[in-house]
């Protein structure tokens, strides 16, 4: 299933990336392998991009597990900071606009209530 986000910004490996960092790695750190793996992107692609999202500082390391490198989101960025907003208002606004199914609406279509019964 794709997000609203990924609908509306487009299916590409940043954005994809991106996603699964706002949603999961705010908080916890993931290995370069873990983050390609949830993204849904090759480990070789996510290394091409990967050394810009470290220089723009949108993640930052945070520790060794192993030989693997963790890194999380680093939410101190103000720039990344607007795209969390920015992110959440559009899963948001997505949400609200879904249709809500009231008994009274299930009514009008014919559907049968406990009353008619």
């Amino acid at each position: 299933m794709t997000s609203a986000f990924i609908k509306y910004e487009g299916n590409t490996t940043r954005n994809r990336v991106m996603e699964f960092l706002v949603t999961f790695v705010i908080e916890d750190d993931y290995s370069m392998m873990d983050i390609a793996k949830h993204s849904k992107v090759s480990y070789a692609t996510l290394k091409n991009i990967w050394k810009e999202f470290v220089k723009e500082k949108r993640v930052v390391f945070t520790r060794f597990v192993g030989r693997a490198k963790m890194y999380k989101l680093n939410a101190q960025n103000p720039i990344i900071k607007k795209f969390i907003e920015y992110y959440w208002k559009i899963i948001e606004e997505e949400s609200e606009e879904k249709p809500k199914i009231s008994y009274n609406s299930a009514q009008s279509v014919g559907a049968v209530s406990a009353q008619h019964v």
